[in-house]
């Protein structure tokens, strides 16, 4: 049985070491609690230590949750894959998306939030490794996307977020966040209000803060392994 309140309490210590660490503000990192696979009683116990803000990878999963939790005040941000037949779900429940890499599926974003729920924050997923399993929109693309979608109402551009491919390897794991840290500083300077450096989990959340994280999303050291999908 994971503690999960014992866990989250070393996540939070981790994200602190590394802020000292690598000169960080203290504070500046805030944690997101990747939630998939987990039931509701697991996320109320996380809120019961103080965490408010949960990601969800897997929509209907997400709005299971959600329902669930509704009584509660939680700050729920999509952070998986989207599907443009998922728009509508995806912007009439949840605050924050992470994933954001095409025109197509912003504008759907936007058409589709309800009025009543005001401006949806979102980040832009950028491919920064060679994989083809990972989502996001090229570097090279990366301005022209930013540009279009800072005009789409009911959006709010927020920053930028990135999946690299998995290396246990500390140096290794900074580069491709230094590579998105640029990015991001080259949006800011020619005038985007960017403050969402989403970058980090449960394998690489330091070399994340030491290139610049302002959130990073943690599943797994808080709530235990997933359980494998069989074959």
């Amino acid at each position: 049985m994971v503690d999960i309140a014992q866990q989250l309490a070393q996540v939070h210590e981790r994200i602190a070491q590394a802020e000292q660490r690598f000169n960080r503000v203290p504070g500046s990192v805030s944690l997101l609690a990747a939630t998939k696979t987990c039931s509701p009683e697991a996320i109320l116990t996380a809120a019961s230590c103080g965490q408010r803000v949960f990601g969800e990878n897997y929509l209907q999963e997400g709005l299971t949750k959600i329902e669930a939790l509704k009584k509660e005040n939680f700050e729920w941000h999509f952070i998986g894959p989207i599907q443009s037949n998922k728009t509508r779900d995806i912007a009439s429940h949840f605050s924050w998306v992470h994933s954001i890499d095409r025109l197509k599926v912003a504008r759907r974003l936007s058409d589709q939030r309800p009025s009543d729920l005001g401006v949806l924050n979102i980040c832009l997923q950028v491919k920064i490794s060679d994989e083809t399993s990972k989502s996001g929109v090229l570097p090279e693309d990366l301005i022209k996307l930013a540009k279009e979608v800072a005009l789409i109402p009911n959006l709010s551009l927020r920053g930028l977020m990135t999946v690299p491919a998995i290396t246990h390897d500390f140096e290794e794991q900074r580069k491709p966040f230094k590579v998105l840290y640029n990015l991001w500083c080259e949006l800011r300077n020619i005038g985007f209000e960017l403050d969402i450096l989403s970058i980090g989990m449960t394998d690489d959340l330091e070399a994340a803060i030491a290139e610049g994280a302002t959130l990073v999303r943690v599943g797994t050291a808080i709530f235990g392994s997933r359980p494998q999908k069989s074959a």
